[in-house]
């Protein structure tokens, strides 16, 4: 481990990035470039203390799972993320479990598509990231637990809202099957990763249904291509679901448009303006 270098390096990535580059208000008293090092730790999800002693070059070396927290806290670009770990000692190595981490250009896209509902989905089907339009359309993911935004624990295990599925959804059963068979497949890449191996655990005990599907042993049908979603406020959407692989994360970016001039266009457009707000409770 480099101290010195792995401290000069943070200092040079948190002084480009500005506040507004990660969503923070600027403020008026600010006399450092970039961000301050209370922000990346909150960003990264470590202590301040813990993290200025990183850039002092006193502290011990860090665990990947900081790396990890300080890549994403920093938009670090793939081969900076590299870097980063050669300094700290800890070369990246194959990876034991899904990629978590959203590339900042695609987290870019996504807030790029105001007209469009889109999400990145992890290989273990956690949504991982998400718009406002995608929030409003189907849930306020931001609201959820990790544990709760995972697509195939809510269509098997639910909760199934109004006796709906997965957020009414018309191909919610076909929707199951490909998740069972696409995990099997994501099984079988990260034999040795806890959740993957608890959440399979998990389906298998809670969903009967799941259970049938894991034992039948296949592997990856078809998309849907086309799909309604029954949202409480607006009604059903029509919409034409296209799903984008980025095969260095093994994720997938799934975007949700309606057609030009349809109704559910228009609901769309509603949905945008309502935002997440409930609009069947008293304010």
């Amino acid at each position: 481990m480099d101290r010195r270098e792995l401290a000069a390096f943070l200092r040079s990535r948190r002084e480009r990035i500005t506040p507004a580059d990660v969503g923070l208000p600027a403020g008026t008293r600010r006399r450092t470039p970039g961000l301050r090092r209370e922000e990346v730790a909150q960003l990264a999800f470590i202590s301040t203390e813990y993290y200025t002693r990183l850039e002092q070059a006193r502290a011990p070396r860090p665990s990947r799972e900081v790396l990890a927290g300080l890549a994403r806290a920093l938009r670090l670009a793939d081969a900076e993320r590299v870097h980063l770990h050669h300094l700290a000692g800890a070369p990246p190595g194959p990876a034991a479990g899904p990629s978590r981490e959203v590339r900042p250009s695609i987290a870019e896209l996504l807030r790029r598509l105001p007209h469009a509902a889109a999400i990145v989905v992890s290989a273990s089907y956690e949504v991982i990231a998400w718009n406002d339009l995608a929030a409003a359309f189907m849930e306020d993911f931001s609201a959820l637990s990790r544990r709760d935004r995972n697509l195939a624990r809510r269509a098997f295990l639910g909760p199934h809202r109004d006796g709906r599925r997965l957020y009414g959804v018309t191909d919610a059963d076909a929707f199951a099957r490909t998740a069972a068979e696409n995990l099997r497949a994501t099984a079988a890449r990260y034999p040795d990763d806890p959740e993957v191996t608890g959440l399979v655990a998990e389906l298998r005990a809670g969903s009967e249904e799941f259970a049938r599907l894991w034992d039948s042993h296949d592997v990856s049908t078809g998309p849907t291509l086309c799909k309604t979603f029954h949202h409480p406020l607006v009604g059903p959407i029509t919409v034409n679901c296209d799903s984008l692989d980025i095969t260095d994360r093994d994720q997938r970016v799934v975007i949700y448009t309606a057609d030009p001039g349809s109704p559910s266009e228009e609901a769309l457009k509603l949905l945008s303006v309502i935002g997440t707000q409930r609009m069947d409770v008293p304010s």
